[in-house]
């Protein structure tokens, strides 16, 4: 059984129905479920907090959604320094890029599928990462 790690974005299209982008990622884990895990890490439960007044609320959202949250390993966080250093040097000027190197480096590391919204900087600073997006 294959691991999914589910990006921030999935998550909070699938906590309002009302989103434009609820239909898409509610569909495409309905069509993935019977073969895969579906796994969020603490920098995707953060992100995801902040929505909420409480951790109750945020618990609740996360059990819902029968999501499992996963550690970030210590190798998954050496990589992602590395790759927000590659960034930097490639004259990368937004700051606020670094919980995106944390999910795509646990992607890489570990050999996770992710299934996200923002191909850009996974795709570009994590190419061996298989991309679950729309198309």
């Amino acid at each position: 059984m294959a691991i999914v790690l589910i990006d921030t974005c999935v998550v909070t299209d699938l906590a309002d129905p009302k989103s434009g982008w609820f239909e898409w990622s509610a569909g495409t884990l309905e069509k993935m479920d019977a073969n895969n895990r579906f796994v969020i890490n603490p920098i995707i439960y953060a992100e995801c907090s902040i929505g909420y007044d409480t951790i109750e609320e945020t618990e609740a959202l996360i059990k819902t959604l029968d999501f499992e949250v996963w550690p970030l390993s210590r190798e998954s966080l050496f990589l992602a320094g590395k790759i927000f250093l590659k960034y930097r040097r490639n004259k990368g000027s937004r700051l606020n890029v670094l919980p995106d190197f944390f999910i795509g480096a646990q992607a890489a590391v570990e050999g996770f599928k992710l299934m996200t919204r923002d191909k850009g900087r996974f795709a570009s600073y994590f190419p061996t990462i298989e991309l679950v997006m729309p198309h």
